[in-house]
């Protein structure tokens, strides 16, 4: 029997991605912005198609179908109809965009079939073009890779063509769609607005939110009052998790902005921030009442999902899955024994829903159970360099190195360096699926180091000194650090640091500015350990990893911490290093001490 060769894609909103799946099996995947070096990138993805093709070995012509990760039309009747609805508002939005969707958006398949002939010439009557609906996407990325036969499927995003969140159920290889909620009123939405009324940008600025939010301050009456007034005045939230959003308070709809700044101003007491000011108390707590509202309202939505299905197990996707505080929320509640999150959660895991979507409900495929954790293969799905790409790329830039053939020894050269303070790009394996360096494209240093947040923040990443940075830890350690219900392979789970490991803190502590707060040492790991004492973990398993995996135990043996920081290879504003020559660039523009590019060691002093 002929073997099913499915390409799916996603682009023209954000997060342009390919994936190529082979009966079910993921091939390839990767994002746009990784080769083109645009973040967030949303043109056609030809170079991601490119990469997916040439390494699976697969033509055009050999495609059984290309598949885009949702329906246009749907999405252009949508737009119509709020139009419509809200007339005479929204006069200039409609007049800016009708052109380009007469131009672009309306001939979707003409535009498919060119971005594909510009790749390589093949037949056009042949290839079967596609069109899931973008939540059947979303859903369909999360259930087919996971680990179960039978689960809910929660998606929760800004908006697909109508749907803004959707409960399916998955059973063998069927997903069913049960409830879905629906345009104008959007979890996502309301996430982004909150997200640009503090001063960060829409779809690249809602983990900063979240990681704003722990500075703000829990007591009572510190956040009671905003909490009050987003659920009296700006989102209803019904026991279901289903939503209605005021829309005297936004824009979205009509207009070129997200909200109406004025009165977000006149409710909540705070000016509008700009990207770049120092954040108030009130600020933070502002960030601290909206994420505790999320969490609510997808805490709701899960309960919803359970009772319709009977299902034990959930599957999680869509932009919001990415609120890795919310999913923590969720998992310690208990109310799924077994939880799974598409690390490529956002609208680059569309793509890859898109190709399994085609293969198990167009083609019939019969789904297998995976022998791994699960189908992701620890997300390492994008392109892989050799030695000899990688030596071509060191003499570019005229450097001296030394080849380390037996991975043993550079283990334990690496692990050396991290002992004693160093700061290492770590570039091995296939690059990473998603928004997370997972151990192949990432800056690695000792998390016991208590000025290693802020050195990290400025010498090297150059961006926000309130961020946090994430651990990576042995799985089998993981509970020696912290209060995890579960494996969290893909850094999509917050949890507690273990009292254990917490020092104690001065008494003034809660009432301390967010900076004077960032400096105490709150535990045996304070480069990891976050304000409110809870880290983004990401448990590393041997199987799925094992030359990262081996990094940390070499660390372990020498510290006793089979644990580091793990933070993304790139500075603010650039997507993830993709290839040596963007690695090497990285090293030597930033502070980094040293490089591991696969089998080459490069130190700077040297």
């Amino acid at each position: 029997m002929a073997k099913k060769v499915i390409l799916g894609i996603s682009a023209f909103y954000h997060d342009s991605a390919a994936a190529l799946t082979v009966d079910g099996q993921i091939m390839a995947a990767a994002q746009e912005e990784r080769f083109t070096r645009i973040k967030h990138s949303q043109e056609f993805p030809e170079q991601a198609i490119r990469f997916c093709l040439q390494h699976s070995g697969y033509s055009i012509d050999e495609l059984d179908a290309f598949v885009f990760y949702d329906k246009p039309l749907l999405k252009f009747e949508r737009l119509l109809e709020t139009y419509y609805a809200f007339a005479p508002r929204g006069l200039r939005q409609f007049l800016v965009s009708m052109p380009v969707w007469l131009r672009e958006k309306m001939f979707l398949k003409r535009i498919l079939r060119q971005g594909l002939q510009s790749i390589q010439p093949y037949n056009k009557k042949k290839l079967k073009l596609l069109f899931p609906e973008h939540h059947l996407s979303h859903a369909a990325s999360a259930y087919y890779p996971s680990p179960f036969s039978d689960a809910a499927v929660l998606t929760i995003d800004g908006v697909g063509e109508w749907a803004t969140a959707g409960i399916f159920h998955g059973q063998g290889a069927e997903i069913k769609k049960l409830r879905e909620l629906r345009f104008p009123h959007s979890v996502g939405l309301l996430y982004s607005s909150f997200t640009t009324f503090l001063g960060f940008r829409i779809n690249d600025g809602e983990y900063k939110l979240m990681g704003l939010a722990p500075y703000g301050n829990p007591e009572p009456g510190q956040t009671e009052s905003f909490i009050r007034k987003i659920k009296s005045e700006i989102v209803n939230i019904c026991d279901d998790g289903s939503i209605r959003l005021n829309q005297a308070y936004f824009e979205y709809s009509t207009g070129l902005r997200m909200i109406h700044v004025k009165k977000w101003e006149k409710l909540f007491g705070i000016k509008a921030k700009k990207n770049g000011e120092s954040f108030t108390q009130d600020e933070c707590n502002l960030a601290y009442a909206i994420q505790k509202v999320t969490e609510e309202i997808i805490l709701k939505m899960a309960q919803e999902a359970k009772r319709l299905t009977g299902s034990e197990n959930l599957c999680l996707a869509g932009g919001v899955a990415l609120n890795c505080v919310a999913n923590g929320e969720l998992a310690r509640s208990g109310m799924f024994k077994e939880i799974w999150i598409q690390p490529a959660a956002g609208d680059a895991g569309g793509a890859l829903g898109a190709a399994l979507a085609a293969n198990y409900m167009y083609f019939s495929d019969k789904r297998k159970k995976p022998d791994t954790p699960d189908c992701m293969q620890g997300s390492q799905l994008g392109p892989y360099y050799s030695d000899k790409e990688c030596i071509e790329a060191l003499k570019k830039h005229k450097l001296h190195y030394a080849a380390e053939p037996e991975f043993d020894t550079l283990c334990e050269k690496t692990a050396e360096l991290l002992e004693h303070g160093k700061v290492v790009g770590w570039f091995r394996g296939r690059m990473e699926y998603g928004p997370r360096a997972l151990g192949n494209r990432s800056i690695l240093a000792d998390a016991r180091n208590p000025m290693m947040q802020k050195r990290l923040n400025i010498s090297i990443k150059n961006r926000e000194t309130f961020r946090p940075f994430a651990p990576s830890v042995l799985a089998e350690d993981a509970d020696e650090f912290f209060e995890l219900q579960s494996p969290s392979p893909y850094m999509l789970l917050v949890a507690p640091v273990k009292k254990s490991r917490l020092s104690s803190v001065p008494d003034s502590y809660r009432e301390m500015n967010m900076m004077d707060k960032l400096y105490v040492q709150r535990s045996e790991i304070p480069a990891v350990t976050h304000v409110d004492f809870s880290a983004r973990v990401q448990t590393v398993d041997r199987q799925t990893n094992p030359e990262y995996w081996s990094l940390l135990q070499k660390f372990k043996d020498k510290t006793g911490f089979g644990l580091l920081i793990n933070t993304s290879f790139n500075v603010r504003d650039e997507p993830i290093v993709c290839t040596p020559d963007d690695a090497i660039r990285c090293f030597l523009n930033t502070e980094m001490d040293a490089l591991v590019l696969e089998n080459f060691l490069l130190v700077k002093e040297e």
